[in-house]
């Protein structure tokens, strides 16, 4: 039986991904009871399950208020995208020189994956495949305080990066940066790994731009 803390984890996957889908859209009210009642389960693992997402970034709560999604606004996004672009160019330097040959195998393997299922698959589990990818780079650190910052980084910047990933013209492109930062690890290259992992971010910053001046000019989100 499933205890109300699995099914909080649950619940937040579902909202996570709904949120991602834009089915949810920021700015909106998450009403607990109606979504509770909706997945036949007490208020007690719903209200876990925003807790969690509130921690991620994902939703905004307000005192004696439903909870509403995080609208943040494009200087906070880019803001975080900047910290989020330096813990990752610090994991690479850093994977160079701790990775085993096994997480460096893995790294590959993530990176076989995509390339093998990016067609085929559904785009939020191609996306979350990806973020494995750069997780993965981020484990083969070996430094505790950077992975845990860069999980809470990752978190709130989920949607932000899924509007940037799922731009098609930038798929082929993604695919070959992603070949190209494992060749540099697997050569134990700090220069060049950082090098591709800069010209795997340069897109992001344009993509999320786009994407909030064209929410802006069809006055949505």
């Amino acid at each position: 039986m499933a205890t109300e803390d699995s099914m909080a984890e649950a619940i937040a996957y579902d909202l996570r991904r709904e949120i991602l889908r834009g089915t949810l859209v920021p700015g909106e009210t998450i009403k607990e009871r109606e979504n509770a009642e909706k997945r036949g389960v007490s208020r007690t693992p719903m209200r876990e399950a925003i807790r969690i997402l509130a921690q991620e970034g994902l939703v905004q709560l307000r005192p004696l208020r439903s909870p509403v999604v995080a609208n943040p606004s494009l200087k906070e996004i880019i803001d975080q995208v900047r910290v989020l672009h330096a813990l990752e160019l610090l994991s690479g330097e850093l994977a160079c020189a701790t990775a085993t040959e096994a997480e460096i195998a893995r790294i590959g393997h993530l990176k076989d994956e995509i390339d093998r299922l990016c067609d085929i698959i559904d785009s939020v589990d191609l996306f979350e495949l990806d973020m494995q990818f750069h997780a993965a780079i981020v484990a083969a650190s070996h430094n505790q305080a950077l992975i845990e910052t860069h999980r809470a980084y990752m978190a709130r910047l989920w949607r932000a990066r899924y509007l940037s990933a799922r731009i098609r013209r930038t798929r082929r492109r993604v695919l070959r940066q992603h070949g190209a930062i494992h060749r540099a690890l697997a050569a134990r290259n700090p220069r060049r790994t950082k090098a591709e992992i800069d010209a795997h971010f340069a897109p992001m910053y344009k993509n999320i731009e786009s994407h909030f001046k064209t929410s802006e000019d069809s006055g949505g989100n």
